[in-house]
């Protein structure tokens, strides 16, 4: 792999693994004005994700892990793949309804993190990482592709199960 390009992704995983690190960090311990793991629990509960500890324990794997090994450069096909799973479900679950544009509560910011993780993972971390260093494959690509559409089954899971059931009133 070129110089060029290796530093091209070492940017790209350093940017979007330390920001959605960053992102799951506020869900965890609600720091940078975050909402905290409580607060993080009744939204994903009111969101009808239930039970609310499992999808938030795996909204912080897929962003606080998934982040960390992207950024790392280690087990990067695993790192993308959650970071994946992770906008996926803040994109179709979250933000779907309120259009693309951020400012109204939109997907534009966890859609492009989700593609920026595809990307990685398709393409592998680049030779500066420890991936390269600890000589993993770096073109694990079918990993990825296997574990990203595990990852989107959960997705769906999670979006099918939270959908609230019509009543009477809003059927008429």
């Amino acid at each position: 792999m070129s110089t060029t390009l290796s530093l091209g992704l070492l940017i790209l995983r350093l940017g979007a693994g330390l920001t959605l690190t960053g992102h799951g960090l506020q869900k965890l311990f609600g720091w940078f004005g975050g909402a905290g793991l409580a607060r993080t629990r009744e939204n994903f509960a009111r969101q009808g994700l239930q039970p609310a500890w499992l999808w938030v324990t795996l909204a912080i794997l897929g962003e606080v892990g998934g982040g960390l090994a992207v950024a790392l450069g280690f087990l990067t096909a695993v790192g993308a793949a959650g970071m994946a799973g992770a906008m996926a479900m803040a994109t179709f679950k979250s933000h779907w309804r309120n259009g693309f544009w951020m400012q109204r509560g939109g997907y534009e910011y966890s859609l492009l993190l989700m593609l920026v993780s595809i990307v990685i993972g398709l393409t592998g971390p680049g030779n500066y990482a420890l991936d390269a260093l600890l000589g993993i494959g770096q073109r694990e690509t079918v990993l990825f592709i296997g574990l990203a559409l595990a990852a989107l089954i959960v997705v769906a899971i999670g979006i099918v199960i939270s959908r609230r059931p019509q009543t009477a009133s809003q059927d008429a």
